[in-house]
This record gives structure tokens, sequence and C-alpha cells, in this order.
């Protein structure tokens, strides 16, 4: 029985909407993506984040939560072990950590597994 319900679980994780976070898997097409975003007013949300990281796997509903309540905000999850320097460029040293960017300029920045601080700044600088 236990192993149907997990079969279950992940079939009603796939049949969810698709997700509203960008995720990049390169350092080139990242930097395209932050260049254009300095052209926009729109709040940019990065969670950087690892694979093997618990505090980062106890907020990942917590930032799809926030991305489906948030859709003028852009949130992008970036693994630190994928892009290790974009992650150096942005000073990056625990996780999970969030960095809050408005026109290419960082305006916050979360360390933790912080789900109200987080909700709060977003908030805050959503427009």
């Amino acid at each position: 029985m236990g192993a149907n319900f997990s079969n279950l679980e992940s079939v009603v994780e796939k049949s969810t909407q698709p997700s509203q976070i960008l995720t990049f898997h390169s350092t080139a097409k990242w930097k395209a993506h932050f260049e254009a975003s300095k052209e926009t007013n729109k709040l940019m949300v990065i969670d950087f984040t690892a694979t093997w990281c618990r505090p980062c796997k106890y907020m990942d509903p917590i930032v799809k939560e926030l991305a489906a309540k948030y859709k003028d905000v852009e949130f992008i999850k970036i693994d630190v072990d994928e892009l290790m320097e974009v992650a150096r460029a942005f000073q990056v040293q625990t996780m999970p950590t969030f960095i809050l960017i408005k026109k290419g300029n960082v305006v916050e920045r979360v360390v933790g597994a912080k789900k109200e601080e987080l909700q709060k700044l977003v908030e805050k600088h959503k427009n």
C-alpha cells in the first residue's frame, strides 16, 4: 500500500500547474536574462539552493506558493553547485539564500529558511 501511495503522490505533483519559477542551467543564459531584467522595474527573487540542502527543500513549496501568489514577481532558482560562478558573483555562502533584485541592483537579502521574512520583503518590493 505504501508504494501505491507514493506513486499517487508523484502523479498529483505532476498534474498541478506548471511552476512559475525559472531555472537556469547555463551561466551564459543567466547573464543574458539578468542583463535584460535591468531594463524592467520587475522584482526578481533569486533562490540560491542545492540538492543536498534540507532547509532548501523545506523552502521549495513556500517559494512555489509565493510564485503563484505574486505573478508580477519573477522567481528564479539557481543551484549553487551547477552555477558556482553566479553564486560567487552574489557572494552566496549559505543555503538557502534569497536575493531580491530590482533593475539589476540587490535591494534585499534573506539568508536561511525564513518564510515570513521572505514574504514580507517580496510584499515590500513587488511594486
